[in-house]
């Protein structure tokens, strides 16, 4: 369970009265969630998401992922809003944490990924690449290749233990993507972590996206190559081409990629499966003792790797016309 913070109950009343959206009426713990303390808060008013950031958050970067949220909502976005008290203040303390309340979003992600669910993402996330301009705040992307040598060396002693000869392989691939990486492509505010448990659904249609607290300024068909890779595996490591060919496409559709973009794409989604198997690996080698979230198998993510690096052209994605 996601809950590291328990609220006590004198200590909710006092905060949310400092909010205009009437008194408590009950307060549930989120099971979902790595990252923070989340709690499904009704008041008088409705439903509301109340969130205690944890020690993974980093406190400087809470104005960025609150300001991002308002402005993508004022573009029209279906993502969370933060709520501010009557002060005008939406970020604030709890229990000795930072701490906000966002709106609530109707829909739950899909549990099993089909086709129309990658359309869908597809074209969600290039409106919310668009919706991003004007945006006046700037974050570095810390998980992107100049992060990676960091982790890698953290983890590197100990890979063994997850796969004999996982550290040799690591560092093979680190050294060719920090060679190879863009420096030029368009860049602009991304989500960095649109994996299916962030993306609400109703009747088949995108009801709305949530959890921007990995979002930052850096390449937009970075950000499409994390979702090839969250969104077009299946459970066996398969790659689904017609998941990815419906992805790509309602992307383009809502906003098209250069003809560079669509060229880098096979080196960005190994990057992206590079990135995503360095944190689970860190994750799984530095596990707490007790922890409540049990950390999530780097290893498929290594099969996701290899598969992209075997990708010597993007139509293996799906990709009809340049």
């Amino acid at each position: 369970m996601a809950v590291y913070t328990d609220v006590p109950e004198e200590e909710l009343k006092l905060f949310v009265a400092d909010y205009a959206i009437g008194a408590v009426v009950s307060c549930k713990g989120i099971a979902e969630g790595v990252e923070n303390s989340n709690y499904l808060l009704r008041t008088e008013r409705g439903l509301y998401i109340l969130t205690l950031y944890e020690k993974r958050v980093a406190p400087a970067d809470l104005p960025f992922f609150l300001a991002l949220m308002d402005h993508l909502a004022a573009a029209g976005i279906a993502c969370p809003t933060p709520l501010h008290g009557r002060d005008g203040v939406a970020l604030r303390r709890l229990c000795g944490k930072p701490a906000a309340i966002v709106s609530f979003l109707d829909g739950m992600w899909p549990r099993r990924i089909q086709p129309h669910h990658c359309a869908g993402v597809g074209g969600a996330l290039a409106r919310l690449h668009r919706a991003g301009a004007g945006f006046a705040l700037t974050r570095p992307n810390n998980l992107s290749v100049a992060g990676w040598r960091t982790l890698y060396e953290a983890c590197r002693a100990r890979a063994q233990e997850v796969r004999p000869g996982l550290a040799e392989e690591l560092a093979a691939e680190l050294t060719a993507l920090e060679r190879a990486w863009p420096g030029d492509l368009p860049k602009g505010v991304i989500h960095a972590d649109l994996f299916p448990d962030n993306v609400f659904f109703q009747n088949d249609a995108v009801s709305g996206l949530i959890d921007f607290y990995f979002a930052c300024t850096d390449f937009f068909a970075y950000d499409l190559a994390i979702c090839l890779n969250a969104w077009c595996f299946e459970g066996d490591g398969s790659f689904n081409v017609t998941k990815a060919r419906l992805l790509i496409a309602s992307y383009r559709a809502a906003r098209p990629l250069e003809g560079a973009e669509l060229a880098a794409l096979p080196l960005l989604a190994r990057g992206s499966a590079l990135r995503f198997l360095l944190t689970r690996l860190y994750d799984r080698l530095h596990h707490p003792p007790g922890a409540f979230v049990q950390p999530k198998d780097p290893l498929e993510y290594l099969q996701k790797l290899r598969f992209h690096r075997g990708v010597a052209d993007p139509r293996a994605y799906g990709i009809d016309a340049w």
